[in-house]
């Protein structure tokens, strides 16, 4: 992409997105998403129980902007894919898609860790980050046929304002020229994270259109009550987001589905409060079988 171009998508961003937020539409939604891919457990997309009743989107994990070396570096902007690409290969994307008209699929950006070490966000400059990004991550949205973007990052060599920047410049040019059809953020109760993806939501919201928010980085032993609290928190944060509930199905901490998770999930979609449903991971859910992917989709299958 040239820098004019680039610069002319730049100002045209400027002007678009200095209005308000577009609000979620309210009431309850039929959106279950997974994580998949992240941990080499040899899981494929035809493993995990996909109910015809909800809207299904597998998110590959991840895409990395370092070199695939011994001692991983940052390259500013030019991703790979790091998740399990031999069973989760562009074919296998299309096989999946084809055999359930319900299933979409997204990459996700970032990640914990890479070899051992933290993924830092850091750019050498936004204009050549979102010029590096756009180019690599469109190559890869098209040879895996994917329909959507997620945003992972949780470790930043930068400030907000230029997280914002890059990651807003980037999403408003994969949305504008449809390269995806929907964008997401994974941010958790950290105060860093936070106050980079609340620059984020603040300057560039009306793109993203879930929050995948973490509330399996809460502490383990979360009950029913505080994971509501939690919720109401977290909408108050991202004012207007879909703010989907999630856990996990490694040793993270969280509300569990055994302690309460989907008594809590009921009661949100009684208030008509329940966006969706996300889990990490696949990975970790293939040995027992997947029995919370299936309960998490009846449950937003179900009647009120």
């Amino acid at each position: 992409m040239g820098s004019s171009k680039l610069m002319c998508y730049w100002y045209i961003l400027q002007i678009l997105f200095t209005t308000s937020l577009i609000q979620a539409a309210p009431g309850n939604s039929m959106l279950f998403r997974e994580y998949i891919g992240a941990e080499g457990k040899n899981v494929q997309f035809s493993d995990v129980p996909i109910n015809p009743n909800v809207d299904f989107h597998y998110i590959l994990s991840f895409a990395i902007d370092y070199t695939n070396t011994i001692s991983p570096s940052p390259t500013n902007g030019d991703f790979t894919a790091y998740w399990d690409t031999e069973n989760l290969s562009p074919s296998q994307v299309s096989s999946i898609k084809s055999k359930h008209p319900n299933v979409k699929v997204a990459m996700s950006l970032g990640g914990d860790t890479i070899n051992g070490q933290s993924v830092l966000f850091s750019p050498e400059s936004i204009s050549s980050w979102v010029r590096n990004a756009i180019n690599s991550i469109t190559k890869i949205v098209k040879e895996y046929h994917l329909d959507g973007i997620d945003i992972d990052y949780e470790h930043f060599n930068t400030d907000p304002d230029t997280f914002a920047e890059c990651i807003g410049q980037l999403l408003f040019f994969l949305k504008q020229n449809k390269i995806v059809s929907f964008a997401s953020i994974a941010p958790y109760d950290n105060d860093d994270v936070q106050s980079h993806y609340l620059a984020l939501w603040s300057k560039y919201g009306n793109l993203i259109d879930f929050v995948n928010f973490q509330f399996y980085a809460y502490d383990k032993g979360t009950t029913i009550t505080q994971f509501l609290q939690h919720f109401h928190d977290q909408n108050a944060n991202y004012k207007g987001a879909n703010v989907l509930v999630s856990f996990g199905t490694d040793d993270s901490g969280g509300l569990k589905p055994d302690k309460g998770f989907f008594k809590a999930c009921s009661t949100l979609k009684s208030q008509g409060k329940l966006h969706g449903i996300f889990i990490w991971s696949a990975d970790d859910s293939k040995e027992a079988g997947f029995p919370f992917e299936k309960q998490s989709q009846a449950l937003l299958a179900s009647a009120k």
